[in-house]
């Protein structure tokens, strides 16, 4: 009996980095793919509201307040001093705008089709497209779910353009609010947090829970405080919010412990919600969880075997980076294809001002699992390039097992950090010991030193450990 025929081999809904990757991938093995988006979304929130605009307000704003020069120039020294909103917008709408070109360029060049609509399942293997006043039914062997997530709203806050707001609404301010209550410590909470104490914003942050961002390094995570402290960050931690109202002047935050917090803008950061509600999943034989997520197995499939997910739509780590990633696996596991994934060695980059970015274990979950382990640590303030670029704070921490000298983690805070972390990274990916980063020569001076640095570090404290067992 023949296979049926279909319009294409791969389809995937949702052109943000995981839906790209996914689309390119199959069409490099040859394979007839097309990518469904909705017109004002070319390569999806990553591009449009997410992770390009945030990035690049945070470059404006370290740029126009001059703040990484402070260290060398003074505490009032400012690039410009009055910085609006247009300001940070030019840049961030220049950039937006180039990376969807790049997005539709890389479509078209490898032979991708893109269906400009909204799609919805019609049947396992049909998606009904509607838009620009067509409507359209498109077949595919195989399917991937690249719709993203959208900023979670909770259903007792009253949002309100400028003043209640969530982090999409954040690039719509017309000014740079004098005072922010930011609900909700998780990465983009913080990252905002940090943008806004910059540009010179009395921040407030509100967590329920006793501490921020746990998977972090907690030597990191105290660093990262103490300096966004310094940027007069106020931290409320344990702290639920009971209502926020909103006056001719500003807003008024009530926390269940009866403080009261007066702010121009509050912005909920309350995690993300898949966009799934309205995919008709159930014409698929599929259901999203509370959250709007999918569930997938280890070859990101979903309960119905031709049909995928990826990207933020599955949960953890919801990184640009690992979307691409899953995208690009899962097009080689639709069509029987070798696939190679390094899970464990995944970096994590956090935006922060300074930035945070680490790669393989923590100490804590060293320590849980009683892996033993040495800690070599290298501080910016001791590298010429540290002094140069007037980082005086950012550290970079080894963690290597004192067994087989093999690195288990590596944790950057600071000036370049998520840059850095990819060389930690490539040493764990190839096996390769603490031994190669004291052997190999850095340029100088550069960042990177802060490797042969830690490294050297450590290995001396393994050779005291050494000489004692002898």
């Amino acid at each position: 009996m023949d296979e049926p025929e279909y319009d294409y081999d791969l389809l995937v809904i949702g052109s943000g980095p995981g839906g790209q990757k996914a689309a390119i991938g199959a069409a490099k093995l040859g394979r007839r793919a097309c990518v469904v988006e909705r017109r004002n979304m070319i390569g999806g929130v990553c591009v449009n509201t997410g992770t390009i605009p945030s990035k690049t307000l945070r470059e404006a704003v370290l740029y126009l307040t001059g703040l990484s020069m402070r260290e060398l120039y003074g505490q009032s020294y400012r690039v410009k001093h009055e910085i609006t909103v247009q300001d940070l917008l030019a840049r961030t709408q220049h950039v937006i705008g180039r990376e969807i070109e790049v997005v539709r360029s890389q479509l078209f060049r490898n032979h991708v089709d893109l269906v400009v609509g909204t799609g919805r399942f019609v049947d396992p293997h049909t998606v009904a497209v509607e838009g620009a006043g067509e409507h359209r039914q498109i077949t595919a062997a195989n399917v991937v779910v690249a719709t993203g997530t959208t900023p979670a709203r909770p259903s007792h806050v009253e949002f309100e353009d400028g003043r209640v707001v969530d982090s999409d609404g954040i690039l719509t301010l017309e000014r740079v609010p004098d005072s922010m209550v930011v609900v909700g410590a998780g990465v983009i909470g913080i990252e905002y947090a940090s943008m806004f104490a910059a540009l010179g914003t009395r921040v407030t942050v509100v967590e329920k829970r006793a501490q921020m961002l746990e998977f972090c390094d907690p030597e990191v995570v105290e660093s990262l405080k103490f300096h966004l402290r310094d940027l007069s960050v106020t931290f409320r931690f344990g702290e639920e919010v009971e209502k926020v109202e909103i006056g001719s002047h500003g807003t008024v935050t009530t926390l269940a412990s009866g403080k009261r917090i007066p702010a121009e803008t509050v912005m909920y950061s309350a995690g993300r919600q898949g966009l799934t509600a309205e995919l008709g999943l159930e014409h698929a034989g599929l259901e999203a969880d509370s959250r709007g997520r999918i569930t997938v197995d280890g070859q990101y499939r979903t309960t119905v075997p031709h049909v995928f997910a990826v990207g933020d739509v599955i949960g953890f780590p919801a990184l640009a980076a690992t979307s691409m990633d899953q995208g690009r696996l899962a097009s080689l596991h639709a069509f029987g294809e070798p696939a190679n994934e390094l899970r464990e060695i995944q970096p994590i980059g956090i935006y922060t001002i300074p930035e945070i970015s680490y790669c393989g274990r923590t100490e804590v979950e060293l320590t849980q699992d009683a892996v033993p382990y040495e800690v070599g640590i290298s501080r910016y303030r001791e590298l010429a390039r540290g002094q140069i670029v007037g980082d005086s704070y950012g550290m970079l921490k080894l963690l290597v097992s004192p067994a087989t000298r093999q690195i288990l983690g590596v944790h950057v805070f600071g000036t370049g950090a998520a840059d850095l972390v990819h060389i930690g990274q490539a040493v764990m990916g190839c096996g390769g010991t603490v031994d190669y980063l004291v052997d190999t020569v850095f340029n100088y001076p550069t960042l990177s030193e802060a490797y042969k640095v830690a490294a050297l570090d450590v290995t001396n404290k393994l050779r005291a450990l050494d000489r004692f067992d002898l």
